[in-house]
């Protein structure tokens, strides 16, 4: 059974004449429905009960994240080239009417030419397709998963004191957004009923879009998302290096039976994209761990090598995450990791390098562009490894200046033993995991990764798993929600200004001052600053007014007065102010605000006229 859902303002359809002979007898009169979700139904061959069940299951689950109860069940032969007889098609949408629990069904007439308009919302759940057969295997799930969902916690909140306190009596009357991060965390609900405010932005600065043709969370990415990916994929890479990470690359699918990837599948909870070729079952990798453990297992290794740290930046790693769980670039099945493994001796030189990574981190996620009050710390471990080494995790949490989340388990279910990660809290009350790192205790043995100590014998490393700032993804997310809280909160939304697109844009008053314009951008461009023209035949203050939806940040606006002048008016969208400035001047200005970051020359036409309109 194929099927097509749309939640939608409203359907109109009018029986036109009968198709098949053993079409419904009905009353042929145009039905309007408001406020619906249409579900339009291919019933294939093969299909019965069960699938019918199954289907009007799927259907009401997706519902209720949209929160529609109102459902029109639509035949609809053309989803579908291998379709059931007439009498079984309407024998089972007969019974997925009468299996609709709770909702409020209607039915479009079966076997009949029908004309319809339908207006579908806009919202990212509002169009999702589904295929249910009989028999249809379970997804499997691995131990790891299983063990997640059964994980017994126990919450706390440990202050800069190093002090435990029960998360139910803690007073977060000063910390909200912490108070946030701990009732997600425990209601463990991913899911979202509404686009998150960041979904319009990534579309109206023309970032990202979600792609229809392919599974949902893989995302397509406009030149201006292009770049800032690239940006901070080249800013994260070289921080990693400057930091000794030894980049890497490794393949993106491994076949499923190799001995330690069936044994990692119980120890890591994720979902994977499987994929059958030549006798093989292979799976996408979900994150770099296996390649990197795989490559260090043929490295000869002396305890001198030693914390040998790898790095990859894999594009892509992929994760069936739930479908209610994906929406924007918050949570993908495709997403852009940075991924840092550190071969250590033992726990001593473990614990010294977690703290490294710590800093190095805390540096990053604040040089893309968030504040450490953007941020709440989550720390995890369990209560072993706690007892004997608080000291550790108490100079964490000193260092973060702010109480933090715990989460102690009395056994260890996973292959680390301590987590920490910053998490972002979006406008939705929503927590998603940006920086992080793990002491592995099993993975070296797993994989037969081995260094020679000081006595000359055979050891396995503990594994640190590092990402300095979280899906490349996702850091474009928060930076998006966080300019949408400014927004709301009455300032001017902006992306950092290494980050920007374009840094600077010129508007001439009439097309004889274009040439002037070109000198300009010229000389912006050959300092490394992104600078392009407005050519369009339209008013300045509507050039202006574009601009600042597009949140550039600089307009020169050049007549005839500017064109004579050795300085230049400049409108600053950050202060809202004009200054009068030299371009030399200017060019030192953003020189002096993008310092330490990476440069990527602009990847759309100078000229405004020759770019194409980007339809979101």
């Amino acid at each position: 059974m194929r099927i097509l859902q749309l939640h939608c303002d409203y359907i109109e359809f009018s029986p036109v004449k009968k198709e098949i002979k053993s079409a419904e007898e009905i009353d042929p009169k145009p039905q309007h429905l408001d406020e619906v979700v249409v579900a339009f139904v291919a019933v294939e061959d093969g299909d019965n009960s069960e699938v019918a069940k199954k289907a009007m299951f799927e259907i009401s689950e997706s519902m209720k994240k949209v929160g529609c109860k109102k459902l029109l069940l639509y035949p609809y032969a053309h989803l579908s080239s291998k379709l059931a007889s007439p009498s079984t098609a309407l024998s089972l949408l007969r019974e997925m009417e009468a299996k609709a629990d709770g909702l409020e069904v209607h039915r479009a007439p079966f076997g009949w030419t029908k004309s319809y308009k339908v207006q579908v919302k806009g919202h990212p759940l509002a169009e999702n397709s589904k295929t249910i057969t009989a028999g249809e295997e379970k997804e499997a799930t691995s131990e790891a998963l299983k063990a997640e969902s059964k994980i017994q916690s126990f919450w706390y909140i440990m202050t800069t004191d190093g002090k435990m306190h029960d998360v139910g009596s803690f007073n977060f009357a000063k910390h909200a957004n912490l108070e946030v991060l701990a009732k997600y965390e425990a209601a463990k609900k991913r899911s979202v009923d509404e686009p998150p405010p960041h979904v319009k932005l990534m579309k109206k600065l023309a970032i990202a879009d979600y792609e229809p043709a392919s599974d949902a969370g893989n995302m397509r990415f406009f030149p201006n998302g292009r770049l800032i990916k690239s940006l901070i994929e080249r800013y994260v890479t070289e921080k990693v290096v400057d930091y000794g990470g030894f980049e890497v690359e490794t393949p993106i699918m491994y076949d499923s039976h190799h001995p330690s990837m069936e044994s990692y599948f119980n120890r890591f909870p994720a979902r994977q994209y499987n994929v059958n070729s030549e006798g093989k079952h292979l799976f996408l990798r979900f994150a770099a761990c296996f390649g990197q453990f795989l490559m260090a297992k043929d490295f000869q290794m002396s305890y001198r090598n030693l914390p040998l740290r790898l790095y990859e930046l894999t594009r892509y790693s992929f994760r069936r995450e739930q479908s209610g769980e994906l929406v924007g670039l918050r949570r993908l099945r495709a997403f852009t990791m940075p991924d840092c493994h550190a071969m250590c001796k033992d726990m001593e030189q473990a614990k010294e390098e977690f703290r490294k990574r710590f800093d190095l981190s805390r540096e990053v996620i604040t040089g893309l562009g968030l504040d450490e009050s953007d941020f709440e710390m989550a720390i995890r471990f369990t209560e072993e490894f706690y007892n004997g080494n608080k000291p550790l995790i108490e100079e964490l949490v000193s260092k973060i200046g702010k109480p933090v989340l715990v989460e102690m388990w009395k056994e260890r279910f996973f292959y680390f033993v301590l987590k920490w990660e910053f998490n972002y809290i979006d406008n939705l009350g929503k927590a998603s995991a940006l920086s992080t790192d793990q002491i592995d205790v099993e993975n070296g043995k797993r994989y037969n990764i081995e260094f020679i100590d000081e006595s000359n014998r055979p050891q396995n490393p503990i594994i640190l798993h590092n990402s300095p700032s979280g899906a490349v993804e996702r850091v474009i997310y928060a930076l998006l929600e966080k300019a949408a809280k400014d927004q709301k909160e009455g300032r001017k939304p902006g992306l950092p200004l290494w980050l920007a697109p374009t840094q600077v844009r010129v508007i001439p008053v009439k097309p004889e001052f274009l040439a002037h314009c070109e000198k300009i951008a010229e000389k912006l461009t050959e300092s490394d600053v992104r600078a392009d023209i407005d050519d369009k035949n339209e008013s300045v203050g509507k050039s202006i007014r574009d601009a600042e939806t597009e949140w550039i940040r600089y307009i020169i606006v050049i007549g005839e007065k500017e064109a004579n002048a050795s300085k230049i008016s400049i409108r600053d969208r950050k202060t809202g102010g004009v200054r009068e400035l030299s371009v030399d001047e200017l060019i030192g200005e953003i020189k002096t605000e993008t310092k330490g970051k990476p440069f990527i020359k602009m990847n759309m036409s100078r000229y405004i006229s020759k770019r194409p309109q980007i339809m979101v």
